[in-house]
């Protein structure tokens, strides 16, 4: 069985849709028939910009709280390292919060 992942990125809402085109473009599709499948969850973000921090929002030594969406997406071990690689390009945070995850499909289940 291939392996499959999830991953979570949280951005900015006004970037949600360039970050989707930019992973969709870089993987292939999980389930068969459809393409861009996200799953999108409000959210808000927290964080400290460290002295030698260029923070994308905020000031550096000052507490932020922001209003993000969460893009969760499927994808094959193949694409995974691209999919990263286009999340970093893409992302306008200097260090944007990325969680990955293996799953296992449910259909392999079955």
């Amino acid at each position: 069985m291939n392996r499959v992942f999830k991953v979570r990125v949280s951005v900015p809402e006004e970037y949600a849709d360039r970050m989707m085109d930019a992973i969709d473009a870089n993987m292939e599709p999980v389930y068969p028939g459809y393409t861009r499948t996200f799953s999108i969850v409000r959210s808000k973000g927290t964080w400290v910009s460290e002295k030698g921090s260029k923070p994308f929002i905020g000031k550096q030594d000052e507490a932020v709280c922001v209003e993000e969406l969460i893009l969760e997406f499927a994808v094959k071990e193949k694409d995974l390292k691209e999919v990263l690689r286009a999340i970093g390009r893409k992302h306008p945070y200097e260090e944007p919060g990325v969680d990955v995850i293996e799953i296992i499909p449910w259909r392999s289940l079955l």
